[in-house]
């Protein structure tokens, strides 16, 4: 009974060790509000959350994130709190965990995951083995790109025919990386036969097809959070 209990209230949080963006010399990672949106409403809501990266360690924080026009309620939180800022500088290395622990799975985005977890093949067998154990797999932003190489156990992309979203090419567009990122999030979707949704660009869209659960970008992690610990509850 107790082993069932912590399984059901441990949630698994994967974040990006990529910090190049594209050849620009400038830095990326993970979105600063990607990340600590969902992670205190998650611990608010009683989960135990358990933080993962494929290098293990400290992830890359995309400096723009921190910057004061990107600051929310929840940064500012993360900001003030050394205990969590500790945690994040210590994530499991992705390799050594085991999807049976945890009661579902969070991809915070930003634009790193488009370099090293798309095509992470830990990353792609965890989500896999999060779907079979009928599990929830929630992604927001540039994260949804870590599905596009999953399929299920016909071979199938687990995101053909599903509704899903991220971050289109609009938004791409209007940060001016369009041709810096290594393809277009949107794109890819379609071309593996998603059911693409999009809301307006920068504002909260987030839509829940079966296990997946998928937000547009930064505005839209409260969203998919939300939905995930309702679909938990």
């Amino acid at each position: 009974m107790n082993a069932t209990k912590r399984q059901n209230t441990q949630v698994l949080m994967v974040l990006t060790s990529h910090d190049k963006l594209g050849n620009t010399g400038e830095k990326t990672g993970f979105w600063l509000e990607e990340f600590a949106a969902p992670y205190y409403q998650l611990i608010d809501a009683g989960f135990t959350v358990t933080l993962a990266s494929p290098l293990g360690g400290q992830p890359p924080l995309d400096p723009k994130s921190a910057e004061a026009d990107f600051q929310t309620d929840a940064t500012r939180r993360f900001e003030s709190d050394e205990q969590s800022q500790q945690v994040l500088a210590t994530t499991t290395k992705l390799n050594l965990i085991d999807a049976n622990e945890y009661a579902a799975v969070f991809y915070p985005g930003g634009h790193g995951p488009l370099w090293d977890l798309t095509d992470n093949q830990d990353s792609i067998n965890l989500i896999s083995a999060f779907i079979e154990q009928n599990k929830p797999v929630a992604v927001v932003c540039h994260a949804t790109a870590v599905l596009l190489k999953v399929k299920d156990s016909n071979g199938t992309a687990i995101v053909k025919g599903k509704k899903i979203a991220g971050f289109t090419n609009s938004e791409e567009d209007a940060v001016q990386l369009t041709n810096i990122v290594p393809f277009l999030l949107e794109d890819e979707l379609i071309k593996q036969g998603a059911d693409y949704h999009k809301g307006q660009d920068w504002a909260p869209f987030a839509v829940e097809d079966g296990l997946i659960i998928s937000g547009q970008n930064p505005a839209s992690s409260s969203e998919v959070a939300n939905r995930l610990i309702n679909k938990l509850a």
